[in-house]
């Protein structure tokens, strides 16, 4: 089992902003200056009034282009504005009580990254050749002369070599930097399961000398999720494969497809995969097509987040998401990383409101385990216990109404969601499209 040190993290709603999207900077950096960042703290209400706790924010470090080919791991991006800036959004989130966990991208810089154009410009008597996988005998897609290793073989994304002592210390060097400047509460970890795994657990040794209750995520895909989460590595990972299995399970009305992910990671029996642990979980982010693009029945769109919030794992939020907003992969990365004007809250934005308050006063929510009770294609209701607290989540995904009849182990029960108590007595009705947290009596 985990240590509860981390506790924050387990108990909040994450809000994710996309900040070069979000604040409607240029693609291509054209090294113009502009206080762009200072746009998050007139959203700080609406985040608020969401019931979110804490904010990822992809990349806000000066790149190349989209965040993720670093040039400098010390300075805002410039379209972005001033380290003065953000240490000022910081601040404001902090004061709102939200937590601010960052963007990681240790794994490849950018092109620009300021030793790379040291070894482009001194070649082999570079003294930051070794910072990199290089063979001057080769070459790259930008005819460079040389052949360097990119991430997935993209040349524009030039991999670290986290094997080398003074490539682990500058990263050191510079998440010291942001606890200190920003006072940053953790970060996620882009491409983790590419990361040196040595390199995993001293990143997790240090970040836990800075603040004991600083918190990593890693972004993971695929495979066995223990590799990169335990106790010496992250104390989170991206649960991608229900990510899928939360959207095909409506789409294909067969709710079996995410209960059985979530029996295989947190049910009850002595096997299954990650009992204890807390997944991140989400219906969308800034790297796949927004849920309100991707799910077929818009009526499912309000269950698909009580099923989010409602399982194990830490929900999180992607900006604009909240009110239905659509976005599609397949017209690229910027379709998704839109900037909106202001936000909207709607009746979705509500009711994920509603379903914050209720996972976040939730200890069974937070830290239960998961047991199955009833199963079709089109309704489940799953259990999550957690020291003497029981909740029930239900959900009915068909446009007909359904009762189910089974052991509660009580009489009377209070819906989270909506506060109205729920009476056992004679099967529990679940109207059309619905939704519900029950909330058992002692």
């Amino acid at each position: 089992m985990q240590e509860d040190i981390t506790m924050w993290a387990y108990e909040s709603v994450f809000y994710q902003i996309y900040p070069l999207g979000f604040c409607g900077a240029p693609f291509e950096n054209d090294g113009e200056e502009k206080s762009r960042i200072l746009k998050v703290i007139e959203w700080i209400p609406h985040i608020e009034k969401l019931g979110a706790s804490a904010i990822y924010f992809s990349p806000v470090f000066e790149s190349d282009t989209h965040g993720y080919n670093t040039r400098d791991y010390k300075k805002i991006d410039c379209r972005l504005g001033t380290n003065e800036d953000f240490t000022k959004v910081c601040e404001e989130l902090h004061q709102a009580g939200i937590r601010v966990v960052l963007d990681g991208v240790f794994n490849h810089v950018g092109r620009g990254f300021w030793a790379f154009r040291d070894v482009l410009e001194n070649r082999e008597n570079s003294r930051y050749k070794d910072w990199f996988h290089i063979d001057f005998g080769g070459n790259s897609g930008y005819n460079d002369g040389l052949w360097y290793e990119g991430w997935e073989g993209n040349y524009d994304l030039v991999k670290l070599n986290l094997q080398n002592e003074e490539v682990v210390q500058h990263i050191f060097d510079a998440v010291k930097y942001w606890v200190e400047t920003f006072d940053i509460d953790g970060l996620r970890l882009d491409v983790a399961y590419c990361l040196d795994q040595g390199f995993l657990r001293r990143l997790r040794q240090f970040t836990d000398s800075l603040k004991e209750d600083f918190y990593l995520v890693g972004e993971t895909l695929h495979g066995d999720y223990k590799q990169w989460m335990n106790d010496e590595m992250c104390h989170s990972v991206t649960n991608y494969e229900c990510y899928k299995g939360l959207h095909s399970s409506f789409n294909s009305m067969n709710l079996f497809e995410i209960c059985h992910s979530l029996g295989r990671q947190f049910g009850p029996e002595d096997w299954t995969l990650y009992k204890g642990r807390h997944l991140l979980s989400f219906v969308d982010n800034h790297d796949v097509s927004r849920i309100a693009s991707v799910l077929t029945n818009e009526k499912h769109l309000p269950l698909i987040y009580a099923m989010c919030f409602g399982m194990p794992g830490i929900p999180c939020v992607y900006y604009g998401s909240e009110w239905g907003a659509k976005g599609d992969k397949s017209e690229g990365d910027p379709a998704l990383r839109v900037s909106f004007d202001k936000p909207e809250f709607g009746e979705l934005a509500e009711w994920i409101a509603k379903l914050a308050e209720a996972k976040k006063g939730s200890r069974a929510l937070n830290y239960g385990g998961f047991r199955s009770v009833v199963l079709t294609n089109q309704q489940c209701i799953f259990e999550r216990a957690c020291e003497g607290e029981r909740v029930l989540v239900a959900i009915n995904a068909s446009e007909e109404p359904y009762t189910a009849h089974f052991d509660a182990g009580c009489g009377m029960a209070e819906d989270l969601i909506t506060g109205k108590p729920h009476d056992f007595g004679a099967g529990s009705e679940l109207p059309p499209y619905s939704a519900a947290f029950w909330k058992m009596e002692k």
